[in-house]
């Protein structure tokens, strides 16, 4: 198992303490399921921007140009975090600690993931509060709770000094979660109502917020909580999570920004619900 990668190789003497970027992607590429579900999200990344770029070359209206360079950000973001995990760049072996189940053992933790989704999904809940006509407090409030979730994650993943720490920054992470899934479920939902975009919002809300609630499932049955599963396995979970909460939410978004740029348009300027009013027809 790759958990014990680095046991072997200290118990050898042949490795310092604190293994080198080489070894740890050395680690990384001698897993062939974990090093696949690293690489195929680069790939899926690359050939997301290049169809997001062409989606969007005729997108005129500020309102729609900001959606799609808000969800543009997503696949950017992912390549460049992935670029890292497979290099090795953001990826550690951290010794578990007492009372975890891989206690004293050094298990891989590919915490840059963490820095994928500090940076990647306040853009996504960008672009959604924009569909929704949101006023500025209600994004404000999702994406700084967002990044907190993020961030107390990584968190989590990182204590290596107390096993009830991790889960104790695993709870306020999850506090900051129901705060994002409030403003998507209700406030969000409300304005998007009055918007008149409420069908597409509604579709993308549900799966993000389906798929949103699979990250700390897996993190608690993952290495990183209860090691029910293994690193490789997780890591799939997390990329296959990804590829359809990002690259295909994205496409669902962008294809329908494109098709109803009109009523886009015709939502209130700036950050702010409009008054009312069905979505415009798509333009012929």
């Amino acid at each position: 198992m790759i958990e014990t990668a680095a046991v072997d190789a200290l118990a050898s003497g042949t490795v310092p303490l604190e293994m080198t970027q080489t070894q740890i992607f050395e680690a990384v590429q001698s897993d062939a399921l974990l090093a696949s579900s690293l690489w195929i999200n680069i790939a899926l990344a690359g050939l997301s921007i290049l169809l997001f770029v062409y989606m969007g070359r005729n997108v005129e209206d500020p309102r729609a140009q900001l959606i799609f360079v808000a969800t543009l950000m997503v696949p950017l973001v992912s390549i460049s975090s992935y670029t890292g995990l497979v290099s090795g760049l953001t990826v550690s072996f951290l010794e578990m600690p007492a009372g975890h189940a891989l206690a004293g053992q050094e298990v891989l933790t590919p915490w840059g993931r963490y820095l994928t989704w500090a940076l990647s999904t306040p853009m996504i809940l960008v672009a959604l509060g924009l569909l929704a006509g949101s006023n500025l407090t209600k994004l404000f409030t999702a994406v700084v709770a967002d990044i907190g979730m993020c961030v107390t994650g990584l968190a989590a993943a990182l204590t290596t000094s107390s096993y009830l720490l991790r889960w104790v920054w695993y709870v306020i992470s999850c506090a900051f979660f129901v705060v994002v899934l409030y403003i998507l479920l209700a406030e969000w939902a409300e304005d998007a109502e009055i918007a008149g975009t409420a069908d597409i919002f509604n579709t993308l809300k549900v799966l993000t917020v389906v798929l949103w609630l699979g990250y700390p499932i897996f993190w608690a049955l993952g290495a990183e909580g209860f090691a029910v599963l293994d690193v490789a396995v997780t890591s799939w979970a997390y990329s296959g999570m990804d590829i359809v909460a990002k690259y295909l939410f994205a496409f669902l978004l962008l294809r329908w920004v494109v098709n109803n740029e009109r009523a886009v348009a015709s939502m209130a300027s700036g950050l702010g619900s409009v008054s009312g009013g069905d979505a415009a027809p798509a333009d012929d």
